[in-house]
């Protein structure tokens, strides 16, 4: 099986998605938990300082940010991280 970058983007998507779920009833239950614990140790987690572009390691913590912010990640952004730092040429 091959999958393309857009899929595992759009996995990766996925997963965040959830991941934002979760994130979201525990603030409904612990009010400030979301600004106070979860979104510093997110970003300490993204090297958001550190790498200015993702590394395949920050990659899935920056999409499930994205997530968690106002807008979503951009499917086709991540594809082309993916590409990037899996060394796949980019398409035509």
């Amino acid at each position: 099986m091959e999958i393309s970058a857009l899929q595992l983007a759009e996995l990766l998507s996925g997963i965040a998605r959830a991941q934002a779920a979760v994130v979201n009833g525990l603030e409904s239950e612990f009010a400030g938990v979301r600004s106070g614990r979860v979104v510093p140790a997110l970003q300490n987690v993204a090297h958001l300082r550190d790498h200015p572009e993702p590394t395949l390691t920050d990659l899935p913590v920056r999409v499930l940010l994205a997530y968690m912010g106002r807008v979503g990640p951009d499917p086709e952004a991540v594809a082309r991280d993916l590409e990037r730092l899996c060394g796949a040429p980019p398409p035509a």
